[in-house]
């Protein structure tokens, strides 16, 4: 099979994370008798270096090209550190999720046996967990009406949803659950939010379209309390874009490292795949970044894009083949052992494909 992949590597340790996974790719492409074309373009901190934009017009046109689109992550402190700044790196990933019709966030939190006493949890606490979230990407307070009144004394933000945004996202939801073990949790803020209300009502009325399914409704702040507590009793969850941005990232920890876990954005057009982690300036060039979560993000393409099932375990085995081996970077290293640099790890993983 041939395959077209455009390849935005971002800013920071992007670009390092993501020469391991095309490294990796290209291996599970040569064992499996695949072709990869791959089309760098610019987005995020070096596009607006380069062209003055985040997402660039040129961007886009390659992406919406491509099969599928690997991603390494955006953000730099110059701007960061600007409150005033008014064009960020972070705009060009709204724009790309929203021009590309990305609108429904796929992020696994699972656990690695041989990381499992990584985790800032107990043990049994975390043992079995195996979890997915999707949250919702292209609508919610980061898309609504925004602004400065008063002088610019305030400010406001505003969260918008429309029925139809909310059914297309947990139409997903209940579908990825039909596959796994039936169990689907919309979380919301229903007793404060009518954009909640809006959710949980919604989903209710879809609940008889797929009968097999067994519904949940919790508000926000008591999963955020549950993810800590019993992370292993949920299996699919829904939410929307802020929540899901939130509670993502604390259900990242429960596996020892953020530099572990991949996600999919998916929707209309193509699908863009990208590890969870930001773009971690302090490390860049220093060839120290974790690559297995880009990894991972690569064999959830070949898997979910390109149905590609058999290459996609080839690299989660070896990648939990260099975890039990301790081939990893600073981040889990065990005390006392060595830390292999970024490339080092990509080198032992095409090696041992």
């Amino acid at each position: 099979m041939k395959f077209n992949i455009a390849l935005l590597a971002g800013d920071g340790i992007g670009p390092e994370v993501i020469n391991e996974a095309v490294k990796v790719s290209d291996a599970i492409a040569k064992k499996f008798n695949h072709e990869i074309n791959w089309t760098p373009a610019l987005t995020g901190a070096c596009a607006i270096d380069a062209v003055g934009v985040p997402y660039p017009d040129e961007t886009h046109e390659i992406c919406m090209a491509a099969d599928a689109v690997l991603f390494g992550a955006i953000g730099h402190p110059k701007y960061d550190n600007d409150p005033k700044a008014t064009v960020r790196p972070e705009q060009g990933l709204l724009l790309m999720r929203k021009k590309l019709g990305l609108f429904a966030n796929v992020r696994p939190t699972f656990t690695f046996p041989s990381l499992i006493d990584n985790s800032p949890l107990k043990r049994e606490r975390i043992e079995g967990t195996d979890l997915i979230f999707l949250r919702e990407l292209t609508g919610g307070i980061y898309f609504g009406e925004k602004g400065r009144k008063d002088d610019g004394e305030t400010a406001y933000d505003t969260c918008t949803y429309t029925r139809v945004e909310v059914q297309r996202l947990a139409k997903k939801g209940f579908e990825l659950a039909m596959t796994r073990s039936k169990k689907l949790c919309c979380v919301d803020k229903a007793n404060v939010l009518e954009t909640s209300r809006l959710w949980r009502e919604t989903v209710q009325a879809m609940e008889k379209d797929y009968p097999e399914v067994t519904v949940s409704y919790e508000f926000v702040d008591a999963v955020a309390m549950r993810l800590v507590q019993w992370p292993n009793s949920y299996d699919v969850l829904i939410t929307e874009n802020l929540f899901g941005d939130i509670l993502t990232d604390e259900a990242s920890v429960i596996s020892g490292s953020m530099g572990l876990m991949p996600s999919a954005s998916v929707g209309e057009h193509t699908s863009l795949y990208e590890p969870i982690h930001g773009s971690y300036p302090q490390a860049t060039g220093l060839n120290i970044a974790n690559p297995l979560a880009t990894v991972l993000s690569a064999a959830m393409m070949f898997e979910d894009a390109f149905g590609l099932k058999e290459e996609a375990e080839a690299i989660r085995v070896v990648v939990n083949k260099s975890l039990e081996q301790g081939i990893v970077t600073e981040d889990l290293a065990a005390k006392g052992a060595k830390a292999y640099s970024t490339s080092e790890v990509g080198d032992w993983l095409v090696a041992n494909l």
